[in-house]
């Protein structure tokens, strides 16, 4: 009598936690690791996902902070804690919703944000165009289009907002 085992796996082995934030970190850097000097928009997005990456390893470690840093205030967390990829790192605004359009730049380097970032980032661009996300509500890339027509390039700066 010949005996055969047949074994079936019901879950196949996954990557932990920490293997995949290994993997995304790597990515992510490799992505974004070198930005040309002056392009405003690639640093936009460098900083998205280079900040994203570190926030997956950090949780996988288990070493996520909540609430921000000690002695933020309120006002500083709404500003740093989770802001859109389109929001420069000097502009001092809270994000006014979910991210829910693509802004391209002449080149078409992209970055995803939520409107109000969104139409600051296209006042600051020569040749940029904004696209509405699959899931965006209808009319978001109008808005934000319309949104930036009125928006001084760099409004932060011009404002005197610069933190």
């Amino acid at each position: 009598m010949i005996h055969t085992s047949i074994h079936t796996v019901d879950n196949p082995a996954e990557p932990g936690e920490l293997a995949v934030a290994v993997r995304v970190g790597q990515r992510m850097l490799a992505a974004y690791g070198t930005v040309d000097d002056g392009d405003i928009f690639a640093y936009a997005q460098a900083h998205g996902g280079l900040a994203e990456a570190l926030r997956i390893l950090l949780r996988a470690v288990g070493a996520e902070r909540v609430g921000g840093l000690p002695g933020e205030t309120t006002e500083k967390k709404a500003t740093s804690v989770s802001r859109c990829p389109a929001a420069h790192h000097d502009d001092p605004t809270p994000c006014d919703g979910p991210t829910v359009v693509t802004v391209l730049d002449a080149a078409n380097a992209g970055a995803d944000g939520c409107e109000h970032h969104a139409a600051r980032l296209l006042a600051s661009l020569d040749g940029g165009r904004v696209y509405a996300l699959p899931d965006a509500p209808a009319g978001a890339a109008i808005r934000v289009f319309k949104a930036a027509g009125t928006i001084r390039p760099f409004a932060w700066v011009d404002r005197g907002e610069r933190a």
